[in-house]
């Protein structure tokens, strides 16, 4: 049904395209986006862009699932301190983080630290949320029973509190990866030469709106993947 779904979208497109039904310089065609891929390929640009966009995501999923994990655990293991910035992390949250983007710039340049760390903003936050969430509800009889024998706070939490909440690690990881690839291609529109995001400003800035179309699926093809990825590690946890 997936693929189905999948093959009748673009079909249809490609024929509501051809047959002038929608206007194919706005919305381009999947025939133009192909051609685009391999001139792109033809270039030698198409594997360079899409490297630089990956390595990106890969580098803040990671920093960023590493933060998120450690702060969840601080916080788990002193309330206190999750008191204490619970508002500040609320606030900063709720913050557009495209506004900080001319600050990143001037701070760390037009570069790939920029982009990494506004991809750090967005996902970071996400991942200690669902990480804490899952630790503070983790089965308090099983935490009674494991002080009941006497186990230390670093026992309960390593025999008990973090592998209970397998899942909930895994689920961060999902949109973590997603929120890293959102931040990644919000840097790129502020301050790239390379990379996906790159593609899309230049089509925007040339009126090339099969090349903008060709970086939309581009993106789409590499979430698909990235995402399958963290599921297969999933299934393999299991």
């Amino acid at each position: 049904m997936q693929v189905l779904i999948t093959v009748s979208f673009f079909s249809l497109w490609e024929l509501f395209s051809y047959f002038e039904i929608i206007n194919s310089f706005i919305f381009s065609s999947p025939s133009r986006i192909i051609r685009t891929i391999y001139d792109l390929h033809i270039s030698g640009n198409l594997w360079h862009h899409i490297w630089i966009t990956l390595k990106a995501i890969l580098i803040s999923f990671t920093i960023g699932s590493l933060i998120g994990f450690a702060l969840a655990v601080l916080f788990y293991t002193l309330p206190t301190l999750k008191k204490i910035f619970d508002p500040f992390l609320t606030v900063f949250n709720s913050l557009p983080k495209i506004s900080l983007g001319p600050l990143l710039i001037i701070w760390l340049g037009a570069n790939m630290q920029t982009i990494i760390v506004m991809s750090l903003l967005i996902n970071t936050i996400v991942t200690l949320i669902t990480i804490y969430n899952g630790l503070i509800n983790t089965d308090p009889y099983k935490i009674k029973l494991f002080k009941t024998f006497k186990a230390s706070n670093y026992q309960t939490l390593t025999k008990l509190v973090i592998p209970h909440n397998k899942e909930a690690i895994i689920t961060s990881l999902k949109l973590n990866i997603s929120m890293s690839l959102i931040g990644v291609i919000m840097g790129e529109f502020l301050a790239s030469r390379a990379g996906i995001g790159h593609l899309i400003l230049y089509g925007t800035h040339v009126f090339n709106l099969t090349l903008v179309m060709t970086g939309i699926i581009l993106i789409m093809i590499i979430s698909f993947i990235l995402y399958q990825a963290i599921t297969f590690l999933e299934n393999k946890t299991k």
